[in-house]
């Protein structure tokens, strides 16, 4: 089988209702509908993301369709994702390019030049799998090889054994621990803001417990507008703190060009950003697993290919002034609660996704959100991620009394924690990079001799 191989049934087969598969889709009006919804749920963290970096939005917006549709087209629309703005990428790339935490990132370019080198080593990876999957010797398999054996795969099993739930759980949660400073330090500077602060995390809260339904899906977003309300009330209406300027939205064109940018590429921000396609293989590799579950697919044949089509999405937009990507776990959740797993609604989503990242009155009511609402909104998705990270350990059963499990998992939690920093010459390799490395090495290190 071709890296590209269309011979099988392609997505788009018209059903009426029940659980739609990969490869078949609702009728044009109900795919439409889906795919606003799946827009809907992408929303919150992908504009998070980049404004949390000092990307433009709408960029990063747009690139999330580029990236979805160039993600469909290489797993021959068999994979259902979206592809998102990626969270992994925030630490690297505010350490990178020295970012303050508010307004438009002066050096965005030397960010984009290491996001371009990470969508390469990412893609790089994505081709080794793909090469050495074990569809290449299911015509012959080896003497005494189970049809199991054959149907998992080579390439998972050297993927899960370089990165098994211990490790993999560790480097998620030390993302989120590692930004934990940035919206307390840098995103309150006053007590009105602190303030504020708590009122948006409350808020995200109330709406996490006590409401339903896609409201309940969309917690980070509603807890947003809810404290922006309640901030616009306060400074707007009360004069307590800095106002929210609508003026920019008033001048703001409908429909017009984001602001692209050239990346610049820098040896120092390349190897520190570089090593998130760690993250990202991780990540995805999850994420398939997931859908493979759902659908009762089997889709370990196109992991490889997954990996590729989020690789080449993450080099285009980085090379267009976008964040990295990642296939989002926001639209498997919605995937999971509908039992609609249509490719088709993807592409749908993706169309979407490009008309609102052409819109500048869109870009403009997105800057008007406050830094401390923003900061907020950090605290909880930061949170988060550090659970996610628990919730890998937790799922895959990972045996604490075993000391080299607590020991992969509590050093590189500190070292990202605390921004443990190795400097090699001019290269210096921070929090999130020390961590990922010291649990994938301390893994190997710790498993020399010992049986698995």
């Amino acid at each position: 089988m071709g890296l590209f191989n269309w011979t099988e049934k392609p997505a788009g087969t018209l059903t009426q209702g029940g659980v739609i598969a990969p490869d078949e889709r609702l009728p044009w009006p109900q795919t439409t509908v889906m795919g606003v919804q799946h827009v809907i749920a992408m929303f919150g963290a992908t504009v998070l993301a980049p404004l949390l970096m000092g990307f433009d939005p709408n960029v990063a917006i747009l690139m999330s369709g580029i990236g979805t549709l160039i993600f469909f087209f290489i797993t021959g629309g068999k994979v259902p994702s979206y592809l998102g703005s990626s969270f992994a990428f925030i630490g690297v790339v505010i350490a990178a390019s020295g970012y303050a935490g508010s307004g438009p990132n002066a050096n965005l370019g030397v960010a984009l030049g290491g996001i371009i080198a990470c969508g390469v080593v990412y893609t790089l990876i994505g081709f080794i799998v793909h090469a050495t999957n074990v569809r290449h010797i299911k015509s012959a398999p080896m003497k005494g090889m189970e049809v199991e054996e054959v149907e998992e795969g080579v390439a998972v099993h050297w993927i899960e054994r370089l990165m098994p739930p211990v490790v993999t759980g560790t480097v998620v949660a030390v993302i989120g621990l590692n930004l934990a400073a940035i919206p307390i330090k840098n995103m309150a500077p006053t007590g009105f803001d602190a303030w504020m602060q708590a009122i948006t995390f409350v808020s995200v809260g109330l709406v996490a417990v006590y409401s339903r339904g896609m409201v309940q899906r969309l917690l980070i977003l509603v807890g947003l507008i809810l404290a922006s309300v309640v901030y616009a009330v306060l400074t707007n209406g009360l004069g307590l703190g800095k106002p929210i300027d609508f003026s920019g939205v008033a001048n703001a064109a409908w429909f017009g060009l984001p602001t692209f940018a050239a990346p610049v590429f820098s040896a120092q921000a390349m190897l520190l950003i570089a090593p998130v396609a760690l993250i990202l293989v991780a990540e995805n590799l999850g994420h398939v697993k997931a859908v493979s579950a759902m659908t009762g697919r089997d889709l370990n044949p196109y992991l490889g290919k997954a990996f590729i089509g989020d690789g080449v999405a993450t080099i285009v937009s980085g090379a267009s002034g976008g964040t990295g990507v990642t296939t989002y776990a926001e639209n498997i959740g919605v995937m999971a609660a509908t039992k609609i797993y249509s490719t088709a609604m993807f592409v749908v989503a993706a169309v979407i996704a490009i008309v609102l990242g052409f819109s500048p009155k869109f870009g403009a009511l997105i800057q008007t959100i406050p830094l401390a609402v923003m900061g907020g909104v950090s605290i909880v998705v930061f949170g988060l991620i550090a659970i996610a990270g628990a919730k890998i350990w937790v799922d895959n059963k990972v045996d604490f009394s075993d000391n080299r499990n607590l020991l992969v998992a509590a050093i590189p939690l500190i070292l990202g924690t605390g921004d443990y920093t190795l400097k090699f010459g001019q290269f210096a390799l921070g929090g999130i990079g020390t961590a990922t490395f010291g649990a994938i090495v301390l893994y190997w290190l710790l498993s020399r001799g010992k049986r698995a």
